[in-house]
């Protein structure tokens, strides 16, 4: 016995700890990935600027209790970078920064062994060169030393401050590290993004296209205060020829050349590529959603009506937590009967689901990339006849839309054609008597795109290849609708996850039934969690 414990002992010591680390995922984006994206912003970044990316806030749940950390996806997919109070500098030419002649340096946590024991290894200056791949990084705290003088550059691009960041203890969290950049930047007290975005529409607009982009810049007025009261912005609204609009132009011009802060350009140089995806990412996302898919499948063969909203959500995240998923994309929607009419309805607290149609909205995040299926399924396993009349409207609402879901169709085009599938059902039914009530019972669009957010950043130009969306069509007639009651509390969804090729639509969610007899079908199939019984608690 001894022999055979002093042999395990020096196996242990003799073991390397790479093949330790062999535990870890390792299908993560490699860091060509990230680099070639962070090539990608500076071919697209105007000469002689800088670009300004930081991290995601750590934010507080209660107490002295964090929520689960979650990177800024625009941070991560430029640097693989998962930590908090870390700012990634972009040169759109090469700087010298501390006597080294580069084009961007990432400023990171610093080691800290007692931190590290409590909440977890960090990367350090020396991980993300070795594993990220940076030749330049620095501890956080040189951010506020560092020799990079925003004021010689045309343009400082940036994303706005949220504010919902706190001051830590630490000298280097985002707090000091964005407040080190606003004194570099000379960022002013009252400055505000909105109407930065707004100016820019005004300088870049062409003097024939100005009636329309005034028009756009209406709907914004009508519903913000704020900028009803900036002169310039109504001014161009309210103009009553483009000679006046020119005349405001030059105005908002000089405005915006008072300083070179520019906070609108990177969520143009971000959507746009983020819209398309590589072949790299699609591997991911293909792996989040064929995840989702399987939850779905595995919740149709073990749903049955004592089943309450909460269990059913359970099952799906644990099928998720099985493959190795580590988040679910975005609150899990699980609405049976009445509770499926409320779209975004996340409280998943029914009981029994009863024999509802229970609305199941909920995706996997599988390294960054997030699904987004919904199947809507009887809880007893059998469709009633107007449950299935309303499911098979929303059935062929959605085939409509995928088939409309082609390279070079407006990003409209799925919307139309599911819409007008069920216009058309919900007339023929009798629920509605002319077609302007059908944004009653369907009051939202189809689509959006889908990748390191749920709903992903994108340009809403015509279909581009590889690019992935959602066709989502659906019906909710709440309780107490101007129709016949047999009618009340019934809401469908539908939603897969569509891939734009040049060969047509590719249907990535497909493995979870969609069809109401093949759904039917699949529920009638045995679980594992057949057997699986817990005791009775008093």
């Amino acid at each position: 016995m001894m022999v055979r414990l002093l042999y395990l002992i020096v196996a242990l010591i003799l073991t390397p700890l790479t093949s330790i680390a062999q535990d870890e995922p390792t299908d993560f984006l490699s860091s060509e990935f990230h680099k070639g994206r962070r090539e990608a912003v500076r071919e697209m970044m105007p000469g002689n600027s800088v670009a300004v990316f930081f991290a995601n806030a750590v934010r507080n749940r209660a107490n002295d209790v964090d929520y689960v950390y979650h990177q800024d996806p625009n941070f991560y997919y430029l640097t693989g970078y998962n930590e908090p109070n870390a700012v990634l500098v972009l040169f759109s030419e090469d700087q010298q920064i501390d006597g080294v002649n580069v084009n961007e340096v990432l400023y990171v946590q610093e080691k800290d062994p007692r931190a590290e024991q409590w909440n977890g290894k960090r990367l350090g200056i020396e991980g993300v060169k070795d594993k990220l791949g940076f030749k330049t990084a620095f501890n956080g705290s040189a951010f506020k030393q560092a020799g990079i003088n925003f004021q010689e550059f045309d343009k400082v691009l940036f994303f706005d401050f949220e504010n919902d960041f706190r001051d830590s203890s630490d000298e280097a969290d985002l707090f000091d590290l964005i407040q080190s950049f606003k004194t570099k930047a000379n960022y002013p007290a009252d400055y505000d993004s909105s109407k930065d975005r707004f100016y820019s529409m005004i300088t870049s607009t062409d003097v024939e296209n100005s009636a329309n982009v005034a028009q756009i810049l209406g709907r914004y007025l009508s519903r913000d205060e704020k900028l009803k009261e900036d002169e310039l912005i109504n001014g161009f609204v309210n103009a009553e020829d483009d000679k006046l609009r020119s005349e405001i132009k030059q105005k908002v011009t000089l405005k915006l050349d008072a300083n070179n802060l520019n906070s609108s350009m990177l969520n143009e140089i971000m959507a746009t590529l983020r819209e398309t995806k590589s072949a790299e990412e699609m591997v991911l996302l293909k792996k989040a959603v064929e995840i989702s898919a399987v939850g779905q499948v595995e919740v149709m063969k073990a749903m049955h009506p004592n089943m309450s909203e909460t269990e059913i959500q359970g099952v799906h995240e644990y099928v998720y937590k099985k493959y190795g998923a580590e988040y679910e994309g975005y609150p899990s929607i699980v609405g049976g009967g009445n509770n499926g009419c409320i779209l975004h309805y996340i409280e998943n607290n029914k009981t029994k689901v009863g024999n509802d149609l229970v609305l199941m909205d909920l995706g996997a995040e599988y390294h960054g990339y997030t699904a987004d299926v919904t199947r809507t399924i009887p809880a007893n396993g059998k469709f009633s006849k107007e449950q299935k009349l309303i499911y098979d409207i929303v059935y062929n609402a959605q085939e409509a839309g995928i088939e409309a879901s082609v390279v070079g169709a407006p990003f409209q085009a799925p919307g139309e054609a599911a819409s007008k599938v069920v216009t058309e059902g919900l007339l023929a039914l009798g629920i509605i008597t002319k077609e302007a009530d059908a944004r009653i019972y369907f009051p939202h669009g189809t689509s959006h795109y889908l990748g390191l957010d749920v709903h992903d950043q994108g340009t809403y130009r015509p279909f581009q290849e590889n690019t992935v969306i959602t066709v989502e069509p659906g019906i909710y007639i709440p309780e107490g609708s101007a129709c016949d009651e047999k009618w009340w509390g019934i809401a469908v969804r539908i939603e897969d996850d569509i891939l734009i090729t040049k060969d047509g639509p590719v249907n990535l969610s497909a493995m979870a039934p969609r069809k109401a007899e093949e759904i039917e079908k699949v529920m009638k199939q045995p679980s594992p969690l057949d057997k699986f019984e817990l005791p009775v608690l008093k």
